[in-house]
């Protein structure tokens, strides 16, 4: 099976469920919207075996352009839409794609690839046009997981690995159902996005009520007027909307009974004053539309706090791992009443792990293995070989331990990736390489750190002596240009000595971070 014989599937069981909530399109309907794209695409020259780039919001246009690119046996580039035009050209002539489907407000002048506007309107569906017979092991989608400059890495899925998340997602059954909404205002071209407002509503033949925004005031409407049954996030967002609803009792003076319902809440419904339970958790179920049942956590790791407020509030909490490599969600946590807060579960059907290498705390790397699990970076075999085994389990490069339970706790990254608050993720290669670029900068050291209590990526740089605070400042300025605002180093120290490093001259960004806490690198830009 590939991805639009998928959809297929879908329309063939659910063909009146409504699958786009808020434009009311059913599954049948999205279906000839997807020929009719699959035509528009053909006339405009993509054909089987083209890379084709989707570089857009979470519109509706996002996913009928994504399975006509596949109807027409397509690769789909997914494209961050926080990235620059610089990063849209390397992307574009790494994978050799000649063709962006993109929203109008994208479009910029390029000689590297041509664009096609994802808002036209399409005309007739081509009956003569059929859909390609893709293999279950072609590929259908690319994206980059280790920066847009530079020398990047390149994940390859393949129709296989999607659909293999699809299947695995059914240990949510008892969670989510058929005719249900899920809210969908995380990116699509994210794994995260992707996995839950695709691949799991396909599955389950339940709506996506898609949101292009980060608004506030209107993912708050949207929760009162269409009120979804599942919502999934990133931590940081569970936490701001936690401490908003803990400062509204507060200053409701109802604080004292949340507190006590959230420490005592089962022992109050076996005594028979369930009321009381009821009292301060239907209003705040209320504030996510009053029919969410299920709260998806992804991205991060989230506080165990945070996972507690909203489980005795009467939600069902859980938390999902995974990378772009295995298509996301390949660890689900369980919902029953053994788990332990901040457990993220364990492998999926058809997926298995083991922890290697564990210190004394049990504390180990995280291997994958399974149909989720991707078949290398694309046209990187150097570090396909140091990544995979012989026996073709994955390495993660995260750090983990198991409960008694069977279930994972994440402890940390051997890789240095940095997560920042909002979930998204900053590959200091990436940035090192383009700042070690910058006349009179010996060496520099990227990585996560804190900041008056927020998580910023961070940059200690080693100049020479003529080199001062205000032209590096500059300097660091010009270059973020270069790259989305997200990953811009605006926090940073500078100093005239080297930066420790190993024998191959690689900079021990532990020891540079330790240096930064204890004050060794006094000139900086905070």
């Amino acid at each position: 099976m590939n991805m639009y014989q998928l959809l297929e599937k879908a329309v063939a069981t659910w063909p009146d469920n409504i699958f786009l909530v808020r434009e009311n399109v059913t599954f049948s309907a999205f279906q000839d919207m997807v020929k009719a794209r699959a035509a528009s695409l053909a006339a405009a020259g993509v054909k089987r075996g083209n890379i084709v780039g989707l570089l857009s919001h979470n519109i509706p246009e996002f996913p009928i352009t994504l399975f006509a690119i596949w109807y027409l046996g397509g690769t789909v580039l997914l494209l961050d839409t926080n990235l620059t035009p610089f990063e849209y050209d390397n992307m574009t002539s790494t994978t050799d794609c000649h063709i962006v489907c993109a929203e109008k407000s994208f479009f910029y002048k390029t000689n590297k690839f041509k664009f096609y506007d994802i808002n036209k309107k399409d005309g007739k569906i081509n009956p003569a046009l059929k859909p390609a017979a893709l293999e279950t092991l072609d590929v259908a989608t690319l994206s980059f997981t280790s920066g847009s400059t530079g020398t990047p890495k390149v994940v390859p899925l393949t129709h296989f690995n999607l659909i293999e998340c699809a299947n695995s997602l059914d240990d949510m059954r008892e969670y989510f159902h058929a005719g249900e909404i899920m809210y969908g205002f995380l990116p699509m071209y994210h794994i995260f996005g992707f996995a839950v407002e695709i691949l799991a509503t396909l599955h389950y033949g339940a709506g996506v009520l898609l949101q292009p925004t980060v608004n506030p005031k209107e993912i708050m409407e949207d929760f009162k007027k269409y009120r979804p049954h599942a919502i999934p996030a990133v931590p940081r967002l569970f936490e701001v909307i936690r401490n908003r609803i803990i400062d509204t009792l507060k200053a409701q003076h109802k604080w004292w009974i949340a507190r006590l319902v959230l420490k005592y809440g089962k022992i109050l419904n076996k005594i028979g004053l369930g009321f009381l339970v009821k009292k301060v958790q239907n209003p705040v179920r209320a504030i996510f539309g009053g029919r969410v049942s299920l709260l998806i956590a992804g991205g991060a790791a989230t506080k165990p706090e945070v996972e507690i407020f909203y489980e005795r509030l009467g939600m069902r909490f859980i938390q999902g791992y995974g990378l772009t490599e295995t298509v996301g969600p390949i660890c689900i946590s369980k919902h029953n009443k053994k788990r332990m807060p901040f457990a993220f579960g364990a492998p999926t059907t058809n997926n298995e792990c083991e922890i290697r290498d564990m210190n004394e705390d049990g504390v180990g790397v995280l291997w994958l293995r399974g149909h989720q699990v991707f078949g290398g970076y694309l046209n990187n075999p150097g570090v396909n070989e140091e990544v995979f085994d012989e026996r073709g389990f994955f390495n993660t490069g995260d750090m983990v331990s198991m409960d008694k339970n069977g279930e994972l706790h994440f402890a940390g990254r051997k890789k240095q990736v940095i997560v920042l608050d909002s979930g998204k993720n900053v590959y200091p290669d990436e940035l090192e390489g383009m700042f070690i670029e910058i006349p009179g900068v010996k060496n520099v050291a990227v990585f996560e750190h804190k900041v008056k209590g927020k998580t910023v990526t961070y940059g200690v740089f080693s100049v020479e002596d003529d080199m001062t605070l205000e032209k590096l400042s500059a300097a660091v300025a010009n270059a973020n240009k270069k790259v989305a605002s997200y990953k811009w180093v605006t926090h940073f120290a500078m100093t005239t000595d080297d930066l420790p490093t190993t024998s191959t001259q690689k900079v021990k960004h532990h020891v540079v971070r330790q240096n930064l806490i204890d004050g060794q690198y006094p000139i900086r830009k905070e």
